[in-house]
């Protein structure tokens, strides 16, 4: 359990103002409806400020102006206060060193820091660099030469494949594989695909979170390269020499397809694809389930497949039920012109 703190030390440290007891101590966080008598919760919606009466918190977290039986700590962005919280419970619980499990395997020339604890079945190459705290799951297979910088955290059956390289406070969920072979193929005219080398590597840089069953492909010469604070979710593929930009955020089931570029701070919907070779501007949003086959500017915000303008693609999308009776009426109307033509001629 977390070592207590007053409701005082929360606030300060969200930036809140507190309206009740600031002196009463809280030992961690919980929703609503699951919170317990020492923990601080949170409220989204003033409007539903009447189900603080049900709750068994100690104090809430909400939007100034809420008012409660319990202290509020009044702030801008509940989401994010509420977050920075409760990382702060989360990283005051000490972990134990497990040390470098007995069964681990690892080959020569390695660079191991005396703070990496890894669990059992795990494989670790030749010439790899681990940082101060790294901790690898059940089953991760490290490459050669794989530098894994401080902080990092791999689950159960990441695999790093060689030469891969990763910033500090990186963390991947289990099944993903960074450093796989690109998907590059050219065909010899007599009805054979030749498999293309890839001899590049992936860079990820600092502070980067990446879903389970992700896949980041190698380049085939030079680097894929993901940005500093990019966020990756589940079941999405990045393809090879693929540049992504610093806090992008990338949902469920995308695809960056191969020597595209995302610029900082862009974002994916779920299901969203872009072509080869694409430029995505910085602050640039595709829409869910959109494609995109071209250029897009800074700033713009697109839809569809293959992406326009959200805008346009919104009006469009309203008409497209109605197009099957405007076929109808447009054919009637091309029996009532040649009927007149008939007349007139």
């Amino acid at each position: 359990m977390s070592k207590g703190v007053s409701l005082q030390v929360l606030a300060d440290m969200v930036g809140g103002v507190i309206c009740g007891d600031p002196e009463i101590t809280v030992f961690g966080v919980g929703d609503l409806a699951t919170a317990k008598e020492g923990e601080i919760t949170f409220l989204l919606k003033p409007s539903e400020a009447h189900v603080l009466r049900e709750t068994r918190a100690s104090c809430v977290v909400a939007v100034e102006g809420v008012e409660a039986d319990i202290p509020v700590v009044q702030v801008e962005n509940p989401v994010l206060a509420i977050t920075r919280i409760h990382q702060f419970f989360l990283d005051s619980v000490p972990v134990a060193n497990q040390g470098i499990a007995a069964d681990t395997l690892m080959g020569k020339g390695c660079t191991i820091a005396s703070s990496v604890a890894t669990c059992p079945r795990v494989t670790i190459g030749s010439g790899v660099i681990l940082g101060e705290r790294v901790f690898l799951e059940s089953g991760v297979v490290v490459g050669d030469d794989v530098v894994i910088g401080d902080d990092c955290h791999l689950m159960a059956n990441v695999v790093v494949r060689a030469k891969t390289i990763l910033g500090q406070r990186v963390i991947i969920q289990s099944g993903t594989v960074i450093g796989s072979d690109g998907y590059g193929y050219v065909y010899d005219g007599k009805g054979s695909h030749i498999k293309r080398p890839h001899v590049g590597n992936v860079v990820i840089e600092d502070d980067v979170d990446i879903g389970a069953n992700c896949c980041v492909d190698r380049a085939t010469f030079g680097t894929t390269r993901i940005g500093r604070g990019t966020k990756i979710d589940n079941l999405v593929q990045i393809a090879h020499n693929v540049i992504i930009g610093q806090s992008v955020l990338i949902v469920a089931q995308c695809a960056v397809g191969g020597s595209s570029s995302l610029g900082n701070g862009v974002v994916m919907g779920g299901h969203a694809a872009v072509a080869d070779h694409v430029n995505v501007g910085d602050g640039a949003m595709i829409a869910a389930k959109s494609g995109v086959r071209g250029r897009v500017k800074a700033g713009d915000v697109v839809s569809g497949t293959p992406a326009i303008a959200h805008k346009t693609w919104l009006r469009a999308s309203s008409a497209f039920p109605k197009l099957p009776q405007l076929v109808k009426e447009i054919r009637r109307l091309e029996k009532v012109v040649a009927a007149l033509e008939e007349k007139i001629s």
